[in-house]
């Protein structure tokens, strides 16, 4: 099986992977390096990779300062959990991008939230509501 390692620059790295293993309701846990860490799930399948900008020249995690973080990106969330995911999530920010709501196309409730770099972050449940 192949998988994808999606990998966002972040300003700091073990921030990040706080915010998103709180988020997810995941184990805290330190990341491997300040520049790069993973946020893994219980089964450590890899979910997120995160990387400080600007270190070891890759092109596209030079500077935010090149793009928006997130431009042309959604970082998509499904969880078993909505309901203990969004309590989290209203711990994490001061306001929700998008409140929860019924996905018409899905079926499934969902909210949005921006993570500390500025990543548009969609939490949808796995099941239909």
């Amino acid at each position: 099986m192949a998988r994808l390692w999606t990998i966002i620059g972040v300003t700091d790295v073990t921030r990040s992977l706080a915010w998103y293993q709180s988020l997810l309701g995941l184990p805290a846990m330190q990341p491997a390096h300040d520049y790069f860490g993973q946020v893994l799930d219980t089964d450590e399948t890899v979910l997120l990779c995160l990387h400080r900008w600007g270190d070891h020249e890759h092109p596209t995690l030079a500077s935010p300062g090149r793009a928006e973080p997130g431009n042309g990106l959604l970082l998509f969330f499904r969880v078993d959990d909505l309901d203990q995911t969004l309590s989290r999530a209203r711990i994490l920010v001061t306001a929700l991008e998008e409140e929860p709501n019924v996905n018409p196309n899905t079926g499934t409730r969902e909210f949005a939230l921006r993570d500390p770099d500025g990543y548009y972050v969609m939490v949808s449940a796995t099941a239909a509501a």
